[in-house]
């Protein structure tokens, strides 16, 4: 958590140019391609109980068994509990997913000692949110969305993700250029969505979503949730999103922080109201910003519903850095993407038409779904040109042929084993 003197207003105040040097300095670093990261979010609940609810109590004791153990990725907790592993950069493929896969390893052999396991989807579909964290950050977060509904809660406590981390790309245009992979980024995004939709279920009911978790993120507040307006310049588009979203919370020495209504950043540093923000201040508020493409110096890809299975995360990991990260397989993902986002109209994401089709349908859509057989044929022929082990071409071709050419989506598993259950009750 930073100083006190850097949220108490000791600090130097921050003026409106020198915040928008600071977002556009530290929000795209450019460059060839060359680094991947994946932060992985889990549920833990009890094998034998899934929906028997993990307390604050049992929560911290397994966590504290967690930061016994020599991991590279980072280990933190989500409001509702949910376990997050955040990887290292890695220089390849095949390095960021050892790394990871290793880490999740011991993690589940130490929880497995406690009775406690990971599970991978987007919504939680047997719990009711629940906030296990008391924490400022969370408390002022939960003040901030109840003024909207209920929506806030439940992304807080009851979703999760695979969150792919990529290089924002470089300075010129072309297949790697900064503005090239941040349209691609947006463009792709609902086939992402809809090819990986794993969130059909809450309460332990069908919701009439294939990704409950993306109907959630698009019921929230839309200054901080919905892309920024589309542009030739990432920069300025993005600098302007900043400036102009809602101030989620004014960080101070004791809780509660203060929440303030309707304050945009941009107001906040011309009236400095409360106190004069701070360049901490701003850093804290880019934080509270989640739209589905993310910049934090890289493109953080975060449309994907957390995967079942131990090895599910894998696949949309390996889907996503090959559409990017090979210049042949980009550009095929890029024309087979285009058409169909122009078509289904303007509007930002995740609140446009073809984002709430690939929410609602997943690859039952059949233009979604003509796409994602398209692009996953290219992401399966740049694997092997980045060097992607056998066993990550096993994975995707295995989820191509039992998902994607069939037009299901992991949804679907988990709607049909929801169905045979209730005929067998």
């Amino acid at each position: 958590m930073p100083a006190t003197s850097q949220h108490t207003g000791t600090s130097e105040p921050i003026t409106e140019t020198a915040a928008e040097d600071h977002i556009q300095g530290i929000c795209f670093k450019t460059g060839p391609p060359r680094h991947i990261g994946v932060e992985l979010e889990w549920f833990l609940h009890d094998p034998h109980d899934p929906a028997r609810p993990v307390g604050p109590a049992r929560l911290t004791a397994a966590v504290d068994g967690l930061r016994t153990l020599f991991l590279r990725s980072r280990l933190t907790t989500e409001p509702g509990g949910q376990l997050e592993l955040s990887s290292l950069p890695a220089t390849s493929l095949t390095a960021c997913v050892n790394a990871a896969a290793a880490d999740l390893e011991s993690v589940r052999h130490r929880l497995r000692q406690d009775g406690l396991a990971l599970a991978g989807h987007g919504h939680d579909p047997w719990r009711r949110p629940r906030r296990l964290l008391d924490e400022p950050r969370y408390a002022a977060m939960e003040t901030y969305f109840d003024r909207a509904g209920p929506a806030g809660r439940s992304m807080m406590c009851s979703t999760a993700s695979v969150q792919v981390c990529l290089d924002s790309g470089t300075a010129e245009p072309g297949p790697f250029g900064l503005g090239r992979r941040w349209l691609l980024a947006h463009l792709l995004g609902a086939v992402l969505v809809a090819a990986f939709a794993n969130s059909p279920l809450s309460g332990g009911r069908p919701t009439g979503w294939k990704s409950t978790r993306q109907a959630v993120w698009a019921a929230l507040d839309p200054g901080r949730t919905l892309a920024p307006a589309a542009g030739p310049d990432p920069r300025a588009a993005w600098t302007a999103y900043a400036l102009d979203a809602p101030v989620l919370c004014i960080r101070g020495d004791e809780a509660p922080w203060t929440v303030p209504e309707g304050l945009t950043f941009r107001q906040w540093v011309r009236s400095g109201v409360h106190r004069p923000p701070t360049a901490a201040d701003l850093d804290y508020h880019l934080s509270t910003l989640f739209p589905p493409v993310r910049p934090r110096g890289y493109l953080e890809l975060r449309m994907i519903d957390a995967q079942s299975g131990r090895d599910g995360w894998i696949v949309p990991l390996a889907v996503a850095t090959a559409l990017f990260d090979d210049a042949a397989a980009s550009e095929i993902a890029y024309r087979a993407v285009k058409p169909l986002a122009d078509a289904a109209g303007a509007g930002p994401a995740p609140r446009n038409p073809l984002w709430r089709r690939a929410a609602r349908h997943g690859l039952a859509d059949p233009e979604l779904h003509a796409t994602a057989v398209t692009c996953f044929a290219a992401a399966r022929e740049a694997l092997p040109r980045l060097g992607a082990s056998d066993d990550v071409q096993a994975l995707v071709a295995d989820f191509t042929e039992r998902f994607v050419l069939r037009g299901r989506c992991p949804a679907d598993d988990l709607l049909d084993a929801f169905l045979t259950k209730e005929n067998h009750s």
